[in-house]
């Protein structure tokens, strides 16, 4: 796991105890104002309950008419405050002294609290005061006889703290239950961990989305097409030059979801799914595109769970073949180095037998000046050794041919700045080189001119032959990928010269007529590396 970054069970459990502490906290909250709200309205009600049964007391009223002792009430009231379970009862007359207190020396003295004004006047009300019994919700009741005239009042008194532990008591049962909560929510979120972490190869999320990213890019990025099915043969999976090579099939849309066989039938991913066999660099024919086709089944647990189609263009694998001629033109070019002196080394050795002494030393003079001169030429006025042991090699196979290839430089050609020009060059001048000898086949004059010249950072290569010609039709067409006048999987040698030359951003152009040979021109930017330093 990353530094700094949680992993799936700790995010897991702080969520999901976030999400139960506030479900919990906010019932709880709401709850709890309902539970106060209630037990208030209970508390307030017992208080008027019981002021109701003082206020009816005949032993009350007759005391306040002074018809009864009054220290009679001092005993009901008491005995009511027990039963009730309250914090007072307290009986007053008209003038507010009291005739009745938990405190027998608080009996004669005047009501405290300030609140008891309205119930003398007979109003009956709720309030909370302060008396000397400390701070409690009050009942007042008026009381009157039987002729409806007020003679007193009573105040009956319930301790705030007793209406807070009712409150604190209703709420405990949801504390309990909000913990309980919290806890079976921690062993919920650990075990989801746990089995989502085994859903998922023990990788935290941040590891699957980088694998995503990453494979999202490789599948894109590859130069084959791939399709992938599910077991259902759903495809699933369709990467990007895929999707340009079903288009060049003339199959338009989305196929992501969309069943193989309907859209693509000839694809027989379903065979490989039910088979379980692979099937390796097979030919198919797509629309019109021909195609060379891998198919794999997708294994999971020695069962099949899908299959996977990667494929190419079989024109761009041709082309790819033809590219690789580049390495064949250096073996032929040493192949045939080899034979010329093969062939030199059988007329030493006869003139040696023969004993012919004076022809055997003239004839090797001239062999190796003719040999000098043309190496010492060539990697004189060429200072890449890579193109001048190329073009040595070019001479020589003409010579092995038949054929008359004349090579001439103006200015020296210098080693090009960046590397990857010379292999540009090898493909441009192998295929005009190739091109022309094919064209001097057939004709009893067979030449062809190489020229190479070098000037304020341009270099021209210009071939001419002496063959057959060309019409204005054919030029137009012999640069197009796989036309040939040869015959069948051919002409991809001029597509590579023309790609080689837009790739270095240089020009074209061909000369040619019917019976008159043709002749190539290409110029092409090159830039010097003792330039660039």
């Amino acid at each position: 796991m990353k530094k700094g970054k949680l992993s799936l069970q700790a995010v897991i459990i702080i969520f999901v105890c976030i999400v139960v502490a506030l479900s919990l906290g906010i019932t709880d909250l709401i709850i709890s104002k309902r539970i106060t709200s209630s037990v208030e309205e209970t508390e307030k009600e017992k208080a008027l309950n019981v002021a109701k049964m003082v206020v009816l007391s005949p032993q009350v009223i007759g005391a306040l008419e002074g018809k009864t002792n009054k220290k009679n009430v001092q005993v009901f009231s008491n005995q009511i405050r027990k039963k009730t379970n309250v914090n007072f009862v307290v009986v007053m007359d008209m003038k507010g002294i009291r005739l009745s207190h938990p405190d027998p020396e608080k009996v004669g003295k005047h009501f405290a609290g300030g609140d008891e004004g309205p119930v003398l006047k007979g109003k009956e009300y709720v309030s909370i005061s302060k008396g000397t019994l400390g701070r409690s919700m009050r009942a007042f009741t008026p009381i009157k006889n039987s002729q409806g005239k007020q003679v007193g009042a009573v105040a009956v008194g319930i301790s705030l703290e007793s209406v807070t532990k009712a409150v604190q008591k209703g709420r405990m049962g949801m504390v309990i239950g909000t913990v309980i909560g919290i806890l079976i929510g921690v062993v919920g979120a650990v075990g989801l961990a746990r089995y989502l972490k085994r859903i998922l190869l023990g990788l935290e999320p941040f590891a699957i989305a980088r694998l995503l990213e990453e494979r999202s890019s490789m599948l894109q990025s590859v130069r084959e097409g791939i399709i992938a099915i599910d077991q259902e043969g759903n495809i699933t999976l369709v990467n990007r030059t895929a999707s340009k090579l079903l288009k060049r099939a003339g199959l338009e849309g989305n196929p992501i979801g969309m069943n193989v066989e309907e859209y693509l039938p000839e694809t027989r991913l379903t065979r490989i799914i039910n088979s379980g066999e692979s099937e390796m660099d097979q030919e198919q024919n797509l629309h019109g595109v021909t195609i060379l086709v891998n198919r794999v089944p997708v294994i999971v647990g020695n069962q099949p769970v899908g299959a996977i189609a990667t494929f190419r263009d079989k024109t761009e694998v041709q082309v790819l073949a033809e590219q690789l001629t580049g390495v064949r033109n250096y073996a032929d070019a040493l192949r045939a180095q080899a034979h010329e002196f093969m062939n030199k080394l059988h007329v030493i050795l006869g003139l040696v037998r023969t004993e012919q002494y004076d022809t055997l030393a003239k004839y090797v003079s001239e062999t190796v000046n003719h040999r000098e001169t043309e190496v010492g030429f060539v990697t004189k006025k060429v200072q890449d050794p890579v193109l001048a042991g190329f073009l040595i090699g070019k001479l020589s196979f003409a010579r092995e041919s038949g054929a008359l290839l004349s090579f001439d430089c103006a200015n020296i050609l210098p080693k090009p700045a960046n590397s990857e020009i010379t292999h540009e060059l090898i493909t441009i001048i192998g295929n005009l080189v190739d091109n022309a000898m094919e064209a001097i086949a057939d004709n009893p004059i067979k030449k062809v001119e190489l020229t190479l010249d070098y000037a304020e950072d341009i270099l021209t290569v210009e071939v001419k032959d002496t063959g057959m010609g060309m019409t204005k039709s054919l030029q137009n067409k012999i640069l197009d990928k796989g036309f040939s006048t040869k015959g069948d999987n051919r002409g991809f040698g001029l597509f590579l010269l023309a790609q080689a030359i837009e790739r270095l951003e240089g020009d074209l152009i061909i000369s040619s007529k019917p019976g008159k040979g043709t002749n190539f021109a290409v110029y092409i930017p090159y830039k010097a590396e003792d330039e660039e330093k």
